[in-house]
């Protein structure tokens, strides 16, 4: 059967766009792994010197380096050059060093078997919400997520978990600053926001329907350590034909007891 692909992701993804010029040759070698890991196939090497205003001549250089390191390669039927095999050992070492995702791998199978929905995991960097694991589910929809997807604190459910139970400076980093509509039913204002964080707190679980794609929704609840910390958010993501604004008891009960075991694997005991 054929997937639609939706993309809840509305920002560019790093290196798209206009970017500001680099700083040295290590800054310019770095924006361009990263630019290569979000596209979805080879690169022609005038592409990556149009989107950094380089000379091909500067990229070309920094690329033959990448690509002795492993971390990029050259296609030798088109010429196009791609990520290499090293970057992904290296984040998936990287993302392994997350309790969360380990302890959480065989849970977030099971949700998705269980509500049939997708499935994604997120953790928190320097006040961003970012995407750890996504598990597609077994509807036609596909979505684009993809690990290191950052979410929106005021626009997603992720982020609701992470404003209601995280660092206070989370909540006031977002409050501080601008916060995009994506759609009509974004919430942007001070007051709307901290009531819906409030009732977060108060049910233990967000959703965020039609507030970053319209028709689609997402259902979390959060993951705490053995320090009863906030260690992550865990969600079921779908269509609001089957993850309605108001969802049903069974699919928030299933979502929460998710999280619960796998805060318990983590060590939080319930108080």
């Amino acid at each position: 059967m054929a997937r639609i692909k939706v993309s809840d992701h509305p920002e560019p993804a790093p290196g798209e766009g206009r970017v500001e010029p680099g700083t040295g040759t290590l800054d310019l070698a770095l924006r361009v792994v990263e630019f290569l890991a979000h596209q979805p196939g080879p690169v022609p090497l005038t592409t990556i010197a149009k989107t950094f205003e380089a000379s091909k001549a500067t990229v070309y250089r920094h690329l033959q380096t990448l690509i002795r390191h492993g971390f990029a390669r050259r296609d030798p039927d088109t010429g196009r050059y791609e990520v290499g095999i090293k970057l992904v050992v290296l984040g998936e070492a990287a993302r392994n060093r997350f309790d969360v995702v380990q302890a959480a791998r065989d849970e977030l199978i099971h949700l998705r078997d269980k509500t049939a929905q997708a499935v994604t995991i997120c953790s928190a960097i320097d006040n961003e919400v970012v995407v750890l694991e996504l598990i597609q589910g077994q509807s036609v929809i596909e979505f684009g997520t993809r690990p290191g997807t950052r979410m929106k604190g005021h626009a997603s459910a992720h982020g609701k978990i992470w404003l209601a139970f995280g660092p206070k400076s989370m909540l006031d980093h977002i409050l501080s600053g601008h916060r995009e509509a994506f759609t009509t039913e974004t919430v942007v204002d001070d007051a709307s926001l901290r009531a819906e964080i409030a009732a977060v707190q108060a049910r233990g679980w967000s959703v965020a329907p039609n507030e970053v794609v319209t028709g689609v929704n997402a259902l979390a609840a959060p993951i705490f350590d053995h320090r009863s910390a906030l260690v992550g958010s865990v969600a079921i993501v779908g269509s609001t034909q089957f993850i309605p604004a108001q969802p049903e008891a069974a699919q928030v009960e299933t979502v929460v007891e998710t999280a619960r075991r796998i805060s318990r694997a983590l060590g939080w005991r319930q108080t």
